[in-house]
């Protein structure tokens, strides 16, 4: 099934030219960096999903608000399209840029302005690592939550526009449960002010509209977030399982047992071997899963709450339960999971990442789908994921050398996130939409709220030139892509005359 991507169905149409565009803003913003020759907009191309690639018409590096209210107020003028970028972590092609249009670099915007220990809060420009916060706020025992895998090199805007998690958000939540009040420049260059200092803010809670909007309905300029005390005690369990389906199901046992752990990851054997290989995390290689469970809190609590999990991963099957006998080896086992990456990178030319998300009872049956998918599909899947909040991330490995595979890895992830929706998930948990799972658009929403979700933009975008083409797909695409996907499940006889129609929608679309 063809899924490539097309702009021209998302309102992606060539406009005003390089020269005209550079001529403007160099003309606005003469002390501001303009990026316009291919060698140096070629390492912008992509975020961190490199399997789809487009050079930008201009990049612009920005140092001040000024400059930032400026280049959008000229963009809107001209009708040129703006794409926001923060360190280029993202995984869901959300920051690759438009051949048509001005990529945003917030990059420089990278100071932390203010950590008030006090009332536990940190105000931090956009382009601040995530890891930075909690370095900052170390001195005053806190730090903040999210701490996804990529936290050492993500910045905090990107973490607004993609809601973030990590292996801590099953207790202590997702961006969106951690940021307090953001400062959004608009298209027109307009300031806003979302959430409050205060417990509260009035009017609609646009604040969580806006976390989680990948880009498309303004620029962060300025975040606010909520830092925690850390724990007086942590301690990591680790349970090895002989099946899989066994740790899956013992998840929901951990949780049905009344327990909230600081973090519940899970990881199969292909994910095991890789990380032990890269980092010696001390894992049990010859399971064929193994669950981290931190429980967090006070001393004695997390004492309690250490025995009640053991009593259940026992009675669920576990086959081994080792808890961190230090803080050096509850690290270890943590720099595991967070490098599972990277490590299975190392057993495969190339990986594709996906990201959805199930209802935790589902996890056993998921699992097994995903291995029945992969056996299909001829390609191996190491499955590293989120386990307590049902947030999977399936690593698919292939080698885009190898003709042909690169679109089965692709056909492979749309019918996993397939698959979650149809047992009640999502199709993404925190890596957001992008370019990547445009067409799952289509599978998981109806016409009428795919109009509510572009309603919205509108209101903040009236001409659509945030980000356009990522994320809500128009009904041109998810004609195409329901007419190509009846094309690929028809019957072999029939698939030729769907295919015709499908190519004839798509010359009128």
């Amino acid at each position: 099934m063809n899924t490539h991507f097309d702009p021209r169905l998302d309102g992606g149409q060539p406009g005003r030219d390089q020269s005209e565009v550079l001529a403007d803003l160099l003309q606005a913003l003469p002390g501001m960096t303009l990026l316009h020759r291919e060698e140096d907009l070629r390492p912008f191309e992509c975020d961190g999903l490199s399997a789809y690639r487009a050079l930008p018409m201009l990049v612009a590096l920005p140092e001040t608000l000024e400059q930032v209210e400026t280049l959008l107020k000229r963009c809107s003028a001209l009708g040129v399209p703006v794409v926001t970028r923060g360190a280029g972590t993202g995984l869901s092609g959300g920051a690759m840029p438009l051949e048509h249009g001005v990529l945003l670099v917030l990059s420089r915007f990278n100071r932390i302005l203010e950590i008030d220990p006090d009332a536990r809060t940190a105000r931090v420009q956009p382009g601040v690592r995530n890891l930075a916060i909690t370095e900052a706020a170390a001195p005053h025992g806190l730090y903040y939550a999210p701490d996804p895998s990529s936290q050492i090199a993500c910045s905090i805007g990107g973490n607004v526009a993609e809601n973030a998690g990590g292996v801590h958000c099953l207790k202590y939540g997702l961006t969106v449960h951690n940021v307090i009040k953001i400062e959004v420049l608009t298209i027109e260059g307009e300031h806003m002010t979302l959430g409050a200092d205060a417990l509260d803010a009035p009017g609609f809670d646009l604040l969580a509209l806006f976390t989680g909007s990948e880009g498309m309905l303004g620029v962060v300029t300025e975040v606010t977030v909520k830092l925690l005390p850390k724990p007086e005690s942590a301690k990591v369990l680790m349970a090895s399982f002989d099946d899989i389906e066994k740790a899956g199901n013992a998840v929901g046992a951990i949780i049905a047992a009344g327990i909230i752990p600081g973090g519940l990851e899970m990881m199969d054997n292909l994910a095991i071997r890789a990380a032990e290989d890269f980092i010696g995390a001390g894992y049990p290689v010859e399971a064929e899963a193994i669950l981290l469970c931190e429980l967090d809190g006070v001393e004695a609590d997390v004492d309690d709450d250490c025995a009640t999990v053991r009593r259940v991963l026992e009675e669920a099957g576990a086959t081994g339960i080792q808890l961190a006998r230090d803080e050096a080896e509850r690290a270890l086992f943590w720099a595991g999971r967070k490098n599972a990456f990277p490590a299975v990178g190392r057993m495969s030319p190339d990986y594709y990442c996906m990201d959805g998300t199930i209802p935790r009872r589902e996890l056993a049956r998921v699992l097994k789908g995903i291995g029945d998918l992969g056996e299909t599909y001829g390609l191996r899947v190491a499955n590293v994921f989120h386990a307590g909040d049902g947030n999977m991330h399936p690593l698919i490995l292939f080698d885009a050398n190898q003709p042909g595979e690169f679109e089965r890895a692709e056909e492979l992830g749309s019918r996993i996130l397939e698959l979650c929706v149809e047992v009640g998930g999502t199709i993404t948990g925190e890596h957001g939409v992008g370019r990547e799972k445009i067409h799952q658009m289509c599978v998981q929403f109806s016409p009428g709220e795919l109009a509510t979700f572009r309603a919205a933009k509108r209101a903040f975008d009236p001409d659509e030139l945030l980000n356009p083409g990522k994320n809500i797909p128009t009904p041109a695409r998810c004609s195409e892509f329901r007419l190509t996907k009846s094309a690929s499940d028809a019957p072999a006889q029939t698939q030729a005359q769907a295919q015709a129609q499908a190519q004839a929608h798509k010359s009128h679309g």
